[in-house]
């Protein structure tokens, strides 16, 4: 069973094959969902500082029934650090609002802040700062590893050409339909675990018809078949839900996709249309401020 495996860090640390994502879950929803996900037989839950609800996850994984070292809790620098001083604080503030006296694993949130995310200015310099202080973190004890997350290959290749701590993980959108092969095939060369945002490719994928077909073969859903592909690339996917039923069935992946169907799958049209989620800067959306006060205002709770 997926939920009992794991993948092991380039420092020895395990973490578990699929965690629980939480974005777009506000805080007090975070609670019981994190509840729900560990009850389900989750040991890896995902959140961040720009979701706004690290309260409501520390909360769930304290209060849950399963001891705190059998959990592995992952936040993010949020984008907008992009300082030793502001990193640091960032850090220490993510450790005060879930309530834990370690962090599992701590990531960059994005190599640039949103409002310049894909931009010209790739905050080289800016990021190794970011990096140092994650580095200083992991050596206090913080944390119990570090990682990046929407990395492109000259921002992994510039952090790891300083650091003295290597990043572990780096988490991108990866899906059927946009699935960054390049950039997984130079993370994996570098032993960096490529974990896999938006697996479902935010609900995009349901009803693509060549995606349903596929799938029906095997007896499974689309989300089974878009969290199991991942899974077949050597990715840890975070699917994100707050349905304890939904919990249930994306972990239910005791089927591996044949040869012929992962090529066919890693030939899907692209994904251009993420509904809602298209103002997204992981999506192709321009961040503005009035998208940021609707996150703000639409996580809190």
């Amino acid at each position: 069973m997926v939920l009992n495996q794991a993948y092991t860090l380039s420092n020895g640390v395990e973490i578990p094959k699929l965690g629980l994502g939480t974005w777009f879950i506000n805080n007090k929803d975070a609670v019981g969902a994190v509840r729900s996900a560990i009850d389900a037989g989750y040991r890896h839950i995902d959140t961040a500082q720009a979701y706004r609800n690290e309260q409501g996850v520390g909360e769930g994984v304290r209060s849950s029934a399963v001891s705190r070292d059998e959990i592995f809790v992952t936040s993010k620098v949020d984008a907008g650090a992009k300082s030793y001083a502001k990193a640091a604080r960032s850090i220490d503030g993510s450790l005060k609002k879930l309530g834990l006296d370690h962090i599992d694993m701590m990531i960059i949130h994005s190599p640039q802040p949103w409002t310049a995310f894909r931009g010209e200015k790739r905050y080289f310099d800016e990021n190794r700062e970011v990096w140092r202080a994650l580095e200083d973190a992991y050596r206090a004890g913080k944390v119990r590893a570090i990682g990046l997350s929407n990395f492109e290959q000259d921002d992994l290749d510039n952090v790891l050409d300083s650091a003295t701590v290597k990043p572990m993980v780096n988490q991108v959108l990866a899906h059927i339909g946009n699935t960054p092969f390049d950039l997984i095939a130079h993370s994996q060369a570098r032993d960096v675990l490529v974990e896999a945002y938006s697996p479902v490719a935010h609900g995009a994928l349901l009803g693509n018809a060549e995606v349903e077909a596929i799938a029906a073969r095997y007896g499974v859903s689309v989300p089974q078949l878009s969290i199991r592909y991942c899974l077949d690339l050597g990715l840890l996917p975070l699917p994100k839900t707050a349905n304890p039923a939904h919990m249930a069935s994306n972990a239910a992946l005791d089927f591996e996709i044949g040869a012929e169907d992962m090529e066919a799958l890693r030939n899907v049209a692209p994904v251009t249309d993420y509904g809602s989620a298209n103002m997204m800067p992981v999506y192709g959306g321009k961040l503005n401020l009035g998208t940021m006060l609707k996150m703000v205002v639409g996580s809190r709770g």
